[in-house]
């Protein structure tokens, strides 16, 4: 089993940690293989009622790991395996999982990390925790995780964010739709939430979970294939290149004014 994602059980609920501490669990291929094929095998488990996914460190997700990004999406010409083994295929996997997926967060989010939380069916996070949809500031657009952030998030905030890059608290995370709760203690906020849970029966479960993610499946349908094209393009584009290698170097980006 890799150790980029720690399991524990308690009472039907399987805990994945994603555990790439020194990568700040930013999503590399490998990070996203190990979180698709757990994800995987909780499916399959009739042991698992629901999966609370978490993080170790100060970190939840630094968004997608700039040296070994996961692949956007299967090339079948190249014979490259079907997702979710991909970054839509992961978001896509959270949001059909037949089980609720809990976000419990302690630590930053960034980029990509806010697609894993917006994939999520319920979100938590401690006050301390810290968002920033950064992608515009290395000359990219938030493109394939609008597939679970736009359907879910109020439009007029989001466009603030998504334009600027800046960071945002917990609170504000709750008025964007991003977040189900913020607390000091996340922990205790998410009790009632997983009793709930435990308490609810598995096919209940699937099937109200299919009636809440129906339109967020609607927007993977039908953008899923422009906004992978989109993010290919600006990611092979000179300023993408640019910002990549200015954050690489922790030195502004060019067009800084």
């Amino acid at each position: 089993m890799s150790t980029l994602v720690s399991r524990t059980r308690a009472r039907a609920v399987e805990t994945l940690s994603l555990d790439a501490t020194a990568t700040r669990n930013a999503l590399s291929a490998a990070l996203v293989d190990a979180l698709s094929g757990a994800l995987a095998d909780c499916a399959e488990d009739p042991g698992v009622r629901a999966v609370v996914l978490t993080h170790t460190g100060t970190t939840f997700c630094a968004g997608a790991d700039l040296r070994d990004p996961p692949p956007l999406s299967a090339s079948p010409e190249r014979g490259d395996p079907r997702p979710p083994n991909t970054l839509v295929g992961l978001l896509r996997q959270i949001v059909e999982l037949p089980k609720p997926v809990v976000a419990r967060v302690t630590g930053h989010v960034r980029g990509g990390g806010l697609g894993l939380l917006a994939a999520c069916d319920i979100t938590a996070a401690a006050t301390t925790a810290t968002f920033a949809f950064t992608e515009v500031r290395i000359g990219v657009a938030p493109a394939v995780i609008s597939l679970p952030v736009m359907p879910r998030a109020d439009p007029r905030a989001l466009a603030r964010y998504y334009l600027t890059g800046e960071r945002f608290g917990p609170a504000e995370a709750v008025r964007l739709g991003l977040l189900t709760a913020a607390a000091d203690d996340v922990d205790e906020a998410l009790a009632p939430v997983l009793d709930g849970l435990r308490r609810s029966s598995p096919q209940a479960l699937a099937e109200t979970k299919r009636l809440l993610t129906a339109r967020v499946l609607e927007t993977f349908d039908r953008e899923a294939a422009a906004l992978t094209a989109l993010s290919a393009r600006l990611f092979s584009s000179p300023e993408a290149r640019e910002g990549m290698t200015a954050f690489l170097e922790r030195r502004d980006a060019a067009w800084v004014v």
